[in-house]
C-alpha cells in the first residue's frame, strides 16, 4: 500500500480519541476501545497504523546518513591533550597550581568577583546551599524542567524543593508563580537557565530583595550566556557552572563556583573536609602539615588534570560558540516555515548560550509522538536527547510529595513533545545538513 494512501486512511479514521486527549487514562481506554471496534487506522503514539493494525513506515530503508550522528561528543584539541600530559609529567596533579589558575582564568572571562573550581555543578549547588545555611524546615523554590541535580540538592541539606512553573516560550522559572509561591519557610530561589537561555532574573532578584531571600542560579546550560549586557555568574550572588562532557566547555566531569570572596572563602572550607587548609598548601614548598577540620565538609575539590582541559577549553569558548550560533542559524533557517515544528526562542534582552537546541513538535500537524520521532530521527542515523523529564513525574519527587503530570501543565506539556537536536562545534556542515534533512524527512513522511 502506498504511505500517501495509507496517510488518508489514517485522516480519514479520525482517529483523534488517543492522540489529542491529555488524560492518559482516556487515552488508553479510547484506544483500545478502536481497536476493539476493529479499526486499522488508529493514531498513537508509536505511530499510526496501516490495514491489519500493522505500523505505516515511510519506506523499508528510510534514507540516512552512513555512519551514526552523536548528539554531544566533546571537542578536544592537542592543546588540551598536551596541557593534561604537562600536568601528568609534573609534580602536582590534584588540586594545585593549574585549579588556581583556571578559576582565576574562569572569573577573569566572566567579570565575576570570584570563583571555586569543584567536580561537578551538583557539587557546587551543594556547597552553595550549604554556605547560606539551608537546612530542615526551609524551603528552596525551582523549577520542574531541569536535571534531578538541582532539586537532589535541596534535599541532600534537609530543605523542601517547592516547584513552580515555567514560562512557555524559554521553558524559564515563571517569576510571577515564584513570588505566589514564597512563604514564611522560604530561603532561597533556585532558577535554571533552560538551555543556556537565562531566566528572568531581574523580576526574581526583585522577589529575592523583598523577602529576604538568597540567589542560587543553576548555570550548567549558562556558559556563556548574558542577562541584560551582563555575563552570567558576574554578579555576586552564587551561581553553578557545569564542565560535564556534553557541556559548552568541558572537563570531563567538573564545575564552578562563581560569588564575592568572603562567600568563596566559607565555601571552599566546606567544598574540601571542612579543611582550614588544602593540601597543596601543605605539602607544597613553605607549607605546613598542620591543619584544622571547621565543619563537616564534602570531597569536592577539582584535580589539576580536569583544570588542565578547562585552561584550554577556555581559551576556545569565544571559537567554541561562534560556531554554535553558526549551526543554530542553520536549524532556524530551515525550520523557520515548517508548520509542524516549534522552535526554541531567544528574547531581545539575553545572549543565548546554546547549550541545547530544542524542538518542539506541534501535536495537530504530525501523526506520531515525539518518541516516535526520536526513533525515526535515530533510524536515519541522527542522535537526539530529551531535556528534560520533569521532576515532577520521576516516582521519588511524584510519591513524596503527591504530584501529577498535571500539577505543572506548562513543563508536563512541553517535555511531552519534545526533543534536542545535536548542537555542538564538532558538526560539520554536512553533519548539519543531514539532521536538517532527517528531520524534514520525517515531517514530511507523518504529516497529519
Amino acid at each position: 500500500m502506498a504511505v500517501e494512501d495509507a496517510r488518508a486512511l489514517a485522516r480519514a479514521a479520525k482517529c483523534f480519541c488517543y492522540k489529542r486527549s491529555t488524560d492518559r487514562n482516556v487515552r488508553a481506554r479510547d484506544l483500545r476501545w478502536w481497536r476493539l471496534a476493529g479499526d486499522p487506522h488508529c493514531v498513537s503514539d508509536i505511530g499510526p497504523r496501516g490495514p491489519g493494525g500493522s505500523t505505516i513506515t515511510a519506506s523499508s530503508a528510510p534514507p540516512k546518513r552512513s555512519d551514526f550522528l552523536s548528539f554531544s561528543p566533546p571537542t578536544i584539541g592537542e592543546e588540551e591533550i598536551r596541557e593534561v600530559v604537562d600536568t601528568l609529567r609534573s609534580r602536582w596533579i590534584s588540586t594545585g597550581p593549574k585549579t588556581k589558575r583556571f578559576e582565576d582564568e574562569f572569573a577573569a572571562f566572566l567579570r565575576a568577583p570570584g570563583a571555586l573550581a569543584l567536580n561537578s555543578c551538583t557539587a557546587a549547588l551543594h556547597t552553595a546551599l550549604k554556605t547560606l545555611g539551608i537546612g530542615p524546615g526551609d524551603e528552596v523554590i525551582t523549577t520542574p524542567m531541569t536535571f534531578t541535580a538541582s532539586v537532589n540538592v535541596i534535599e541532600h541539606v534537609g530543605a523542601r524543593p517547592v516547584l513552580v512553573d515555567v514560562e512557555p516560550d524559554t521553558l524559564n522559572i515563571d517569576p510571577r508563580k515564584v513570588e505566589a509561591a514564597i512563604t514564611a519557610h522560604t530561603r532561597a530561589i533556585l532558577p535554571v537557565h533552560y538551555g543556556g537561555h537565562p531566566a528572568d532574573l531581574d523580576p526574581l532578584r526583585a522577589s529575592a530583595r523583598a523577602h529576604g531571600l538568597g540567589i542560587v542560579e543553576d548555570a550548567a546550560h549558562a556558559l556563556p550566556a548574558c542577562y541584560k549586557g551582563r555575563p552570567i555568574g558576574s554578579e555576586g550572588n552564587p551561581v553553578a557552572f557545569s564542565f560535564y562532557a556534553t557541556k559548552n566547555l568541558t572537563t570531563g566531569e567538573g564545575g564552578m563556583l562563581t560569588a564575592e570572596p568572603e562567600f568563596l572563602a566559607r565555601a571552599r572550607v566546606i567544598s574540601l573536609h571542612g579543611m582550614s587548609r588544602d593540601a597543596w598548601k601543605r605539602y607544597d614548598e613553605g607549607g605546613s602539615w598542620f591543619y584544622e577540620v571547621l565543619v563537616p565538609g564534602f570531597k569536592y575539590n577539582m584535580t589539576d588534570i580536569q583544570a588542565a582541559l578547562g585552561l584550554w577549553q577556555l581559551r576556545k569558548l569565544r571559537q567554541f560558540q561562534a560556531r554554535r550560533r553558526a549551526v543554530v542559524s542553520e536549524y532556524d533557517r530551515a525550520f523557520a516555515d515548517e508548520p509542524a515544528l516549534e522552535r526554541p526562542v531567544t528574547r531581545p534582552d539575553v545572549e543565548h548560550a546554546w547549550h541545547l537546541y530544542v524542538l518542539r513538535l506541534r501535536d495537530d500537524a504530525l501523526m506520531i509522538g515525539r518518541d516516535r520521532f526520536i526513533q525515526e530521527l535515530a533510524d536515519r542515523n541522527i542522535g537526539t536527547s530529551v531535556h528534560f523529564i520533569p521532576i515532577h513525574i520521576h516516582p521519588y519527587y511524584r510519591d513524596k510529595y503527591g504530584y501529577t503530570p498535571g500539577s505543572f501543565p506548562v513543563a508536563y506539556d512541553n517535555y511531552r513533545r519534545m526533543l534536542s537536536l545535536p548542537l555542538n562545534p564538532g558538526l560539520t556542515d554536512r553533519d548539519v545538513g543531514d539532521v536538517i534533512e532527517a528531520v524534514l524527512d520525517v515531517v514530511r513522511t507523518y504529516r497529519a
